[in-house]
Order: C-alpha cells, then sequence, then structure tokens
C-alpha cells in the first residue's frame, strides 16, 4: 500500500528557546528566508506525501495561516520566493489540537483518525533535514517499511556519548537488513553508561497503524507525558518488525529545539542558500 499521509507534530512549548517562542511558534522561527516548518513539508511532498497533518497546540495559530492557501499573495509561480508549496492545489493540510501537552506519543495518537489503516510518516516539526538528495532520506525508509512489513522505520544518527542524554538511542539486532538495521530496543534519554549503541533516533518515523493500539497500552512517564519512545519499544517486545535506517553520508538533522541549536541551524542553512550564501559567508569573514 503506497504511502500518503504525514504527520507533523507542532504542539510543544518551545521553552528553550524562550523569548523568541513566547508568542510564536518555534517551528515558524525562520531558517534563511523560509520558516522552518515549510522545509519539513517541503521535504514530506518531495517524498510524494500530500496530506498533511499538523499536530497543534496553544499559541500555535501562525502555522495555519502559514500554510493557508496562497490567494492573496502576489502572483507568480513562487520559483524566486520559494512559496511553491503554498501554491500546489494537490498539497492538503489538516489540522488537530493537542490541548494539553502531553508528550509526542499523545500528539501522535491526535493523528489516528486522519490515519485510520493506512501506513504513514512523521516528521518532527522543528527538525530538518539537509540532504543532497531531496527526500531520499525519506524515500530509503518508506522502501524499507514496506519492503520489510515493518511496524515502524526509524531514522537514526551517530550522536557522541554526552548526546546519548538528549535522544532515544535504538539498540540494533545482530542482524542487518541491507542498508537497515533490525532493532531489539530502543531507550530513552539513557546517558552514556546505559546507552545501547552511539545510534540515537533523528526525527522521522515511519510506521503502521498499529502504533495507536500500542500507545494507547503506554503509560504516562515523566512529567506525565506519553513517550513515543516506550510504545515503539512495546512494537518489538510485541515481535513486530522495528527497523532503523541510518542517516548516510551528506545528510545532516539540524535541530530547533534550544538557542544553541537554533543559531547553527539558521547559519547551516542561510549559507546554503543560493542568494544568502554567499554574501553571508564574505560578512562572516569581514567578523572573524
Amino acid at each position: 500500500m503506497p504511502i500518503l499521509k504525514a504527520v507533523i507534530p507542532a504542539a510543544g512549548l518551545g521553552t528553550r528557546l524562550y523569548p523568541a517562542t513566547k508568542s510564536q511558534p518555534k517551528e515558524m522561527l525562520p531558517l534563511g528566508a523560509k520558516p522552518t516548518i515549510q522545509y519539513v513539508a517541503e521535504e514530506l511532498v518531495a517524498a510524494g506525501l500530500p496530506n498533511i497533518l499538523v499536530v497543534t497546540g496553544r499559541q500555535k495559530r501562525a502555522i495555519e495561516d502559514h500554510f493557508d492557501p496562497a490567494d492573496g499573495l502576489p502572483p507568480g509561480d513562487g520559483s524566486q520566493r520559494g512559496d511553491e508549496l503554498l501554491r500546489d492545489p494537490a498539497v492538503r493540510f489538516f489540522y488537530v489540537r493537542q490541548s494539553t501537552p502531553r508528550g509526542l506519543g499523545d500528539a501522535v495518537a491526535h493523528a489516528e483518525q486522519f490515519v485510520g489503516h493506512d501506513p504513514f510518516v512523521v516528521a518532527l516539526g522543528d527538525c530538518v533535514i539537509l540532504e543532497p538528495i531531496r527526500a531520499g532520506l525519506l524515500g530509503r525508509m518508506m522502501r524499507f517499511h514496506e519492503s520489510h512489513a515493518a511496524a515502524a522505520t526509524i531514522a537514526v544518527q551517530r550522536v557522541t556519548p554526552e548526546d546519548t542524554t538528549r535522544y532515544g538511542i535504538v539498540a540494533p539486532a545482530a542482524s542487518r537488513e541491507q542498508d537497515a538495521l533490525r532493532l531489539e530496543g530502543i531507550v530513552e534519554k539513557p546517558g552514556p553508561e546505559h546507552a545501547p549503541s552511539d545510534l540515537a533516533v533523528c526525527a522521522r518515523y515511519v510506521f503502521s497503524p498499529d502504533i495507536f493500539s500500542h500507545l494507547r497500552a503506554t503509560a504516562p512517564g515523566h512529567g506525565g507525558e506519553i513517550q513515543l519512545t516506550d510504545a515503539i519499544r512495546s512494537l518489538i517486545s510485541a515481535g513486530l518488525p522495528v527497523l532503523a535506517v541510518p542517516l548516510q553520508s551528506g545528510e545532516e538533522r539540524l535541530d530547533v529545539g534550544n538557542q544553541q541549536s537554533y543559531a547553527r541551524a539558521f547559519l547551516r542553512v542561510a549559507l546554503a542558500d543560493a542568494q544568502l550564501g554567499e554574501p553571508l559567508r564574505r560578512y562572516l569573514r569581514g567578523l572573524l
């Protein structure tokens, strides 16, 4: 069954970016000339996913306003402004509200009615994947997910021991599935002493609808939140196939999660921009 639906969780409060996020969603913070979440949506559309559900929350109305039809925009094909996505009638955005922030697992659970019985992609709205081939990572993930009839397929990246306190860390099985890894476990933010590997979950997932029953059975954890990691571990415990797909050379995750990571992400995207890049490089050379 082809995968045509995607979910962007974008309901987090963004407290680590205060005061920049006091009155605007962190997903709307610009990276170069476009908001962060637009890069995520463009990646999904490039991967052949025209039906996108955004899970929003308090003070997130700007996201819906941004993806409104582009009737009021100046005429033109949009290619010079980067607003092609806003003008594409084949792309449809839907919204559901997570009124109480109860974790990423709860945000994904809000997509059950939208998803129905179909497989779907989850792409975090505050993380951008830079890649030499557009939607190359998602394309690989969806192919492996379908060919192996997986219950979940997770993007992973290598991290330093110190960074195992920031991410979910996977435990690969000994056997490989071509360029994917079969998983035998996953742990949320274990730290270097307890990390089963150096492979961290990397903001992109493909799920079968089986995930929803496991989310419903997942008890709230720290802070009363439903952890997506716990539901994935439940899939593994049930004997369902769960795969990990590592980032390849040239693929890079940019995380708009705190002040430092946002500053690095902005510079990284702006420097790669055809119009902004060279003037910015000259300016930075002068500063440094």
